[in-house]
């Protein structure tokens, strides 16, 4: 299988929300196709994230994607990215589609003068662990990361 990885405009929403709709459910979410619609929707309109996307050459089918979020390193003074999602389908694992999502983020992570990227995934992700570390991620030792739900 060819794809192509370009980066996602909002004339791609047709495509990228049931993408994303999937993505969510792969994270015990519900199914919920007219929130993840709008949820990118409100993305794409301010400019907030940079949606990359994975497409079967031959027939045009979504396959996956990567949306990287904009954050700065205060310690650094440098602008990063949080990949903060990554979806293949399932049909369409096993084929490099996830790799080629991360090599198109990296190039525009540099292309852009960001200084680096992080992200996180489920422990029990094994088959996406392995992959990042693969590719030269490495897994974060110096510092716990905590959350706040509000």
């Amino acid at each position: 299988m060819s794809i192509i990885v370009r980066q996602a405009t909002i004339h791609d929403l047709d495509v990228v929300a049931p993408l994303f709709d999937a993505y969510r459910q792969f994270y015990a979410q519900p199914a919920d196709p007219a929130l993840s619609r709008r949820f990118l929707a409100e993305r794409f309109q301010h400019a907030e994230s940079v949606i990359l996307l994975a497409l079967n050459e031959a027939d045009g089918e979504g396959v996956g994607f990567t949306q990287l979020y904009p954050l700065f390193s205060s310690v650094r003074a440098t602008r990063r990215y949080l990949l903060n999602d990554l979806f293949v389908t399932p049909a369409r694992r096993r084929f490099g589609v996830a790799a080629a999502l991360l090599h198109a983020a990296t190039a525009h992570a540099r292309a852009m003068g960001v200084a680096g990227m992080s992200l996180s995934t489920a422990n029990d992700n094994v088959a996406a662990q392995r992959l990042y570390e693969s590719m030269g991620w490495e897994l974060e030792q110096g510092f716990r990361e905590y959350h706040l739900t509000l």
